[in-house]
């Protein structure tokens, strides 16, 4: 009876074939399966795609706390609809929707310009208002109050930046395009950093326990720097850019203030807000106003 033993054949376990006899896919891989459709159809895989995209662009320091800000923001969804008849709540829609284009606005520097329009694109559509009756756009009442809240944050005296927002606003009506939201947002940002570069220096200049520098030394920075910005007007070839960049070097600067300290005339001191005011007006100058 040993000899004669039936063996069981090897073949596939039960439950593999169908009733037709056909093999069957194993229920881990559909389950796999269904997963993958399941985060694709409800954009995770998507959002996620995204989130790790805005970590490469920024680059920051601590990406988990930046990404629990990221999809914090994310969750600040923009209200269907706007205009006229809105609802109670629609102010603090509005703000949230203005925190949430000043966060993208942020995610990167202005110099990382490919990542930055992106980001300035991402705001736009943030803020931008959509219904039944409208199309996607931006109105300029709040591009205007956008422009308040980068200067705001930016911790730039209000003084130094109104002829910026006076030259670069838009009517309350009016609609803003992406072009001029874009070059509205870059142009905020660059001044912020050079008021801020020019106050450091302001520090740098400024004599011991007092809040005030020499007026002769203060307006030869002053000239020094209006030459650099003028040399780059036409900066259309490296050249220019080099010939911008030597006039604002340490020995350019160094040079002027040397020749303005040697001055045998009385000075009279020049405040803090006086020489910001000053420099601002100067970078200003050189912006073409919004029309």
């Amino acid at each position: 009876m040993a000899a004669v033993e039936k063996r069981r054949p090897a073949g596939t376990p039960a439950g593999s074939f169908t009733d037709s006899g056909r093999p069957s896919v194993s229920r881990t891989a559909a389950a796999v399966e269904s997963e993958e459709d399941f985060l694709r159809q409800v954009g995770v895989t998507e959002m996620l795609r995204t989130a790790l995209l805005k970590v490469l662009e920024a680059r920051p320091e601590e990406p988990i706390a930046f990404l629990a800000h990221y999809f914090e923001n994310m969750g600040l969804r923009s209200p269907a609809n706007g205009g006229a008849g809105e609802p109670p709540g629609q102010l603090l829609l509005q703000q949230q929707r203005l925190g949430r284009a000043l966060w993208h606005l942020r995610l990167a520097h202005h110099s990382q310009r490919t990542a930055f329009n992106n980001n300035v694109s991402v705001a736009y559509e943030c803020l931008s208002k959509s219904g039944r009756r409208k199309k996607p756009g931006l109105d300029g009442r709040t591009y205007s109050e956008l422009l308040r809240h980068i200067c705001r944050d930016g911790q730039a005296p209000e003084e130094v930046v109104a002829p910026l927002l006076h030259k670069i606003q838009c009517r309350d009506h009016e609609a803003v395009p992406l072009g001029v939201f874009r070059a509205g947002m870059l142009t905020c940002f660059v001044l912020l950093e050079f008021v801020a570069r020019a106050s450091a220096l302001f520090q740098l200049l400024e004599a011991p326990g007092l809040a005030t520098i020499d007026r002769r030394v203060g307006q030869a920075v002053l000239d020094t720097l209006e030459g650099a910005l003028g040399a780059g007007d036409h900066a259309t070839t490296p050249a220019c850019y080099l010939e911008a960049g030597s006039r604002l070097g340490p020995d350019s600067l160094a040079l002027a203030m040397d020749r303005a300290a040697a001055g045998r005339r009385p000075s009279s001191p020049m405040a803090r807000e006086e020489f910001l005011e000053k420099a601002a007006a100067l970078f200003i100058a050189k912006v073409k106003p919004v029309g």
